[in-house]
């Protein structure tokens, strides 16, 4: 950690609220390579017990921070050349930690175009600008004869360029931008218009046709489809305060008595702001709520992404899945617990083909043949159809129907992700195999996909995408490692999320696995080319390896805390499987015994907790679920109670699927009886629900439903 460092240390633990000593303890890991997940599960001892939403909070700032820094010495540098650096501003340089503000304090000395400012003072007139903004009592027109001279041939020449060097003064000037951006955000309201002669194309934007309302009160959804239709050419944006109430807050500043020079000075600061600080803090002001409203909409698409990848798996299950389809015909697969394609086949048992005595026999003899265990059916065209048809067969004992989310499904067949596991096959059974995989482990095939592509966020295509993978990534990674990782069956895809691994390091891995056979110790690891002890500590208490030659290489105790559990046994007078098995005499333990100057208490509580559940999938058992008999909008009523699923979540409410062509949308105000801030603090995705059907706009396609008043 280097000592510029140091302020920026103290500057995230004030951000944070997090104590010093555990800010430094946790930057100096990540400096040392160690990741999110590693950290929060392994290095308690050193982060003070941070858990991963501040550890990346910490790591965000300090990202942040370290770029700012290196903007600070481009600054520093720039001023020094220009011989203007004095030891007050070279100080405040550097104890800014905002990057607006910054800039505030380098855009008087900023390398700019040619501006009529830059004009006037080559003819000389920034000490009649200066005088007349001294306001001293002087009559501005005896001032000004004495610079008719050269270029300037009158006082009106001299007055108007004094002037114009005013108001580039003013809207340089820090206390007015600081001033301008407190009004701006606070007071500012923003207008849309629709762009003249484009009503009719832009007509799915008529809400903001003619509509202003204040910036603070706007939410992040409604701005960013402000922001497209602007994009896309259908709105004009515009945003200002007040405008009396911004030249009041100027000429507070800036004008002084009943000077002569005041009229000057007055209209410095109109032209000021009209012409250079308003248009400046427009661009900035809409900038920054941009920028909030991505933070917003990014942060409720991770939350989906966690909840869809910690989706309840079916598990180590024999499934037939079944991508559906009118005129292609659905695609059939059976899999085995692994994922494995055993067979594929098409049937054709809904219009035009209508064979659907042939479609019901092939499923039989298939269930029979590869002794499937359940059926996973995918939910888009055809899917309701082809749903009611296999729950209206005899199915064997115990054989499950389950409805699976395709979104992102065709993404996947079409990938070079998806060629490379089925070379042979064409992107219609590579779609059945991953709805198939989705069942069995949502999180192993659905790290494969492209997270945007995954159906689950709001305006996902309107935010930054740099910050929008940053995030979605971290969501994959803490997810992955959450769960962990059973080393001799994931595909590189999930081990490229693995702590500190990657890509190159997880084609290793899969390559060693091929060449040798499954990994029968974790200790093996050490021997896949290119993975050194640094990888090994990030990953090895992530992987899980069942039927290890020692029991611990299937749980979440890291190789390094081995001996620690070792020695527990050798106290106890026990072996290592008998520890694990006996919840009584794991109880006698005194873990205050096993302290070290480097594995501390929480460590320590965290090895008895796995011991008693080695290995244990933190996900939730999945449910079978079941539509009412209703297929279309005409189907729906008022007042109808249906059963649906929860298919997205968004800040102003919550999609369901409850069986119809179309997702409904319960309105946030609808979520409760009670005040609703966020639709996650009531629902999930894929939750089972009970709803209400408030309204149906059949000619719009939009379902309004409530979960109030409903048993």
């Amino acid at each position: 950690m280097s000592q510029p460092d140091t302020p920026i240390l103290s500057v995230i633990a004030s951000l944070c609220q997090i104590p010093l000593a555990q800010v430094s303890g946790t930057v100096r890991l990540l400096d040392e390579g160690a990741t999110i997940p590693f950290i929060s599960r392994y290095r308690k001892e050193a982060t003070g017990g941070l858990d991963e939403v501040q550890i990346t909070a910490i790591r965000d700032h300090l990202e942040r921070l370290r770029t700012l820094e290196k903007r600070k010495q481009t600054i520093l540098a720039s001023i020094e050349e220009q011989g203007q650096l004095t030891p007050e501003l070279r100080k405040r340089i550097e104890t800014c930690y905002e990057a607006n503000p910054l800039e505030d304090l380098y855009l008087p000395y900023k390398p700019k175009r040619r501006t009529r400012a830059t004009v006037a003072r080559e003819k000389g007139l920034e000490p009649l600008a200066a005088l007349l903004m001294r306001q001293d009592g002087s009559d501005p027109e005896v001032l000004a004869r004495r610079f008719v001279k050269g270029e300037v041939t009158d006082t009106q020449e001299a007055l108007s360029g004094a002037g114009d060097i005013m108001a580039e003064w003013i809207s340089e000037n820090e206390r007015s931008r600081s001033s301008m951006r407190r009004l701006y955000a606070f007071e500012g309201m923003i207008t849309t218009r629709a762009v003249k002669g484009k009503e009719t194309e832009g007509a799915k934007y008529a809400d903001y046709f003619e509509k202003t309302e204040p910036l603070r009160k706007l939410p992040a959804h409604r701005l960013l489809a402000m922001v497209r239709g602007e994009r896309e050419g259908f709105l004009k944006l515009s945003l200002a305060p007040d405008e009396s109430r911004a030249l009041e807050s100027l000429n507070r500043l800036f004008v002084r008595g009943a000077s002569p020079s005041r009229a000057y000075v007055e209209a410095a600061v109109r032209d000021a702001y009209k012409r250079l600080l308003g248009p400046s803090m427009e661009s900035e002001a809409l900038a920054t709520a941009k920028v909030r409203a991505d933070e917003t909409s990014i942060r409720v698409f991770a939350e989906n992404l966690r909840q869809l990848l910690l989706s309840a798996p079916l598990g180590s299950k024999r499934v037939l899945a079944i991508d559906p389809g009118f005129r292609t015909g659905c695609k059939v697969v059976c899999l085995d617990g692994q994922g494995g394609l055993l067979h594929n086949t098409t049937i054709y048992p809904h219009p035009p083909q209508n064979r659907r005595t042939e479609a019901i026999a092939t499923l039989s003899d298939l269930l029979k043949k590869y002794d499937i265990e359940a059926i996973a059916i995918g939910d888009g065209t055809a899917g309701r159809e082809t749903e009611q048809m296999v729950r209206g067969m005899e199915l064997p004992a115990g054989v499950q129907v389950f409805s699976v989310s395709e979104d992102g499904a065709s993404v996947y067949s079409a990938s070079a992700t998806a060629r490379e596991e089925f070379p042979d096959y064409d992107v219609t059974v590579r779609g059945a195999v991953s709805i198939g995989r989705r069942l069995i482990d949502p999180l192993a095939e659905l790290v494969k996909i492209d997270p945007k592509s995954i159906g689950v966020g709001q305006y996902q295509h309107d935010v930054d995408p740099t910050k929008l993978k940053h995030e979605l990534d971290d969501v994959v990674e803490s997810c992955v490692n959450l769960v962990g990782v059973n080393l001799n069956t994931a595909s590189k895809h999930l081990l490229t999320y693995v702590s500190g691994l990657g890509p190159v390091l997880a084609q290793n891995i899969v390559e060693y696995r091929a060449a040798n056979g499954d990994f029968t110790s974790r200790r093996q690891l050490l021997d896949v080319p290119r993975l050194g002890a640094k990888a090994f500590e990030q990953c090895a208490g992530f992987l899980r390896i069942p039927q290890a030659e020692h029991p611990l290489d299937n749980s979440a105790v890291h190789p390094e805390s081995y001996g620690i559990v070792e020695q527990m046994a050798r106290d106890l007078g026990t072996t290592l499987p008998e520890l694990l098995s006996n919840e009584a005499m794991r109880r006698r333990i005194d873990i205050r015994r096993y302290v070290t100057e480097k594995t501390g208490l929480p460590t320590l509580t965290d090895i008895l907790s796995e011991l008693a559940k080695p290995g244990r999938d933190p996900r939730s058992r999945i449910q079978t679920f079941e539509f009412a008999d209703v297929h279309t909008l005409d189907d729906l009523h008022e007042g109808m109670i249906l059963p649906g699923l929860v298919t997205n979540l968004t800040a102003f409410g919550a999609f369901v699927d409850v069986g119809v062509k179309q997702d409904g949308l319960i309105h946030i105000s609808q979520l409760a009886d009670r005040y609703v801030s966020d639709p996650a603090e009531v629902l999930h995705l894929q939750q089972q629900v009970r709803v209400r059907v408030l309204s149906v706009d059949r000619i719009r396609g939009r379902i309004a439903l409530s979960l109030r008043n409903v048993q």
